[in-house]
């Protein structure tokens, strides 16, 4: 049998999303409105929602030993859940660098110092990124979504082509990011919908309170997806903004 007897159009899989934002815009609840999820806490978001809309949740992890024992249960063992959400990354990415210090015998002061200095501590954090999301992978194999909360911040982006500005993006260390953002089906931007009022030298930025879901390509956030999505998504919530666009959320 040939190599290329294999050849076939690929199924609809489960989607992997970053969903970023500031503190307060809703990520928690965004989160919430993917298909029957569980929550893996590394810290706990989810005080922000009534408790009658609040999703299921593992204990709150208090070590990295709790974030791989929490996901292998949810790899190997039977249950009904549709979605894993993690929140958050950048909640793991404290948890990964204290983790990271306090395994070198050296003791180290700092993540700088750990590994022997020379970027190794910033090095080994992000392995452990990555390792969350080789999970994640085994997860869609299953047939879960997996959804990854992140903080925002913002980053000065120099282009040889272009002048300097800033973006949003993932509060972690530069060699953490990818993992949440070139290999995920979208990366999910919530903000305020703000409108720019006044004259010249005294406008401001106002807001009535609505949010927005940015998940296309921008130079204002690192926010993606391939799902032919090419402009903002009102958010409503307890509503998925993505279901009309992604199959495997319709099912």
């Amino acid at each position: 049998m040939s190599i290329l007897d294999q050849i076939q159009k690929p199924a609809d899989r489960p989607i992997v999303a970053t969903v970023l934002g500031d503190a307060g815009m809703g990520k928690t609840s965004l989160a919430a409105t993917f298909p029957k999820p569980v929550f893996i806490r590394a810290e706990d978001g989810l005080q922000a929602l009534p408790i009658d809309e609040r999703p299921d949740a593992l204990p709150t992890l208090n070590s990295v030993d709790d974030l791989w024992s929490q996901m292998s249960a949810l790899i190997k063992e039977d249950h009904d859940y549709k979605t894993v959400v993690i929140d958050s990354v950048t909640a793991l990415e404290r948890m990964f660098g204290q983790h990271v210090i306090d395994s070198d015998p050296k003791k180290p002061k700092s993540l700088a110092q750990a590994g022997g200095g020379y970027g190794a501590g910033f090095q080994a954090v992000a392995t452990l990124h990555q390792r969350v999301r080789k999970g994640a992978e085994l997860l869609v194999n299953k047939g879960i979504h997996v959804v990854f909360i992140a903080h925002a911040d913002l980053e000065n982006v120099d282009l040889p082509d272009e002048d300097p500005f800033s973006r949003y993006s993932l509060r972690l260390h530069k060699r953490s990011v990818a993992p949440y953002v070139d290999d995920v089906d979208a990366v999910l931007h919530v903000r305020l919908k703000t409108y720019v009022m006044g004259d010249e030298g005294k406008r401001k930025a106002i807001s009535d309170g609505s949010r927005i879901v940015v998940c296309h390509a921008s130079a204002a956030s690192i926010s993606k997806n391939r799902y032919r999505i090419t402009e903002e998504l009102p958010f409503e919530l307890g509503r998925n903004p993505l279901t009309p666009f992604v199959p495997s959320l319709q099912s």
